[in-house]
């Protein structure tokens, strides 16, 4: 069955230009105009990847390549026929769009760098792969025996890959909209699952992510002081990421006073953000 088409408000003449890129790119990632994913078709049920995604297929070829891992490349016979790299290429740009646009709707006070660290929260690998894991995604994909042992035995990169081939997939097929109720619904799913709320606690994550996303050096913790016995130590920590922004914190052990530190440090980059500085 398709995903269902909500109401977003966007008219036609809104998709023009956006279309017309589509179009373009759809020509760009044809490899042969005589190519067939014949082969793949009896290795892939595609009725059942259909009910999987709660999307309507009409380019069969789009969806096997985005099963078709690298590793099985090599057993195809069809010339021209290539894995699922590209696919991936243009499904993570898509998957970043609409992520960042969830968030810029969801979140109307938070400032850029905020909005940043939520993204990178949203459409990283671990993300992914429990994106993945939501449709089964794992039994569509052709791997090599070898690739399949690796992605059995835990594997993030395989699976996480072919989810974002899936989007490029969705994208080429059914159009930007298609792609992003597809994305939308996993990210919903994800922020009512606590994805974010779960995050925010690890506050060395999030100050890590702070770092990258604007910049800055990685986090340093260091320990500058040590009080009690010791059946009852207390350690202080200093976060430092450069700039002169840093943060101290207390804890009964390294790990606690370094998510302390990591806390106070996010609060004065907030404190800041507010004043204006």
């Amino acid at each position: 069955p398709r995903f269902y088409s909500g109401n977003t408000g966007r008219t036609k003449e809104d998709y023009q230009g956006v279309s017309s890129l589509r179009q373009w790119i759809q020509k760009f990632f044809r490899t042969t105009s005589e190519q067939s994913f014949s082969e793949l078709y009896s290795k892939i049920d595609l009725a059942q990847f259909e009910h999987a995604l709660h999307y309507h297929i009409r380019n069969r070829d789009l969806f096997s390549q985005a099963m078709l891992h690298r590793s099985y490349a090599p057993f195809v016979n069809t010339p021209g026929v290539q894995s699922n790299e590209r696919l991936e290429f243009l499904g993570d740009s898509v998957l970043n769009m609409v992520a960042a646009e969830h968030l810029f709707s969801a979140y109307p006070l938070a400032e850029e760098g905020r909005l940043t660290v939520l993204r990178a929260r949203l459409v990283n690998r671990k993300a992914l792969v429990s994106y993945a894991k939501q449709i089964h995604l794992r039994d569509f994909l052709l791997l090599s025996n070898s690739a399949s042992q690796a992605a059995e035995k835990g594997s993030e990169t395989i699976v996480a890959d072919a989810y974002e081939a899936v989007i490029g997939a969705i994208y080429l097929d059914g159009g930007l909209e298609e792609a992003r109720q597809f994305v939308h619904r996993q990210l919903v799913s994800a922020l009512e699952g606590g994805l974010l709320d779960e995050a925010d606690e690890n506050y060395k994550s999030a100050l890590l992510e702070y770092a990258q996303a604007n910049g800055k050096e990685i986090p340093r913790y260091t320990i500058v002081k040590e009080d009690g016995p010791d059946h009852d130590r207390t350690f202080t920590v200093e976060a430092t990421i450069g700039d002169g922004l840093s943060g101290v914190g207390t804890g009964k052990n390294k790990k606690e006073a370094e998510q302390a530190a990591a806390e106070n440090a996010l609060m004065q980059i907030n404190e800041k953000r507010a004043a204006g500085n």
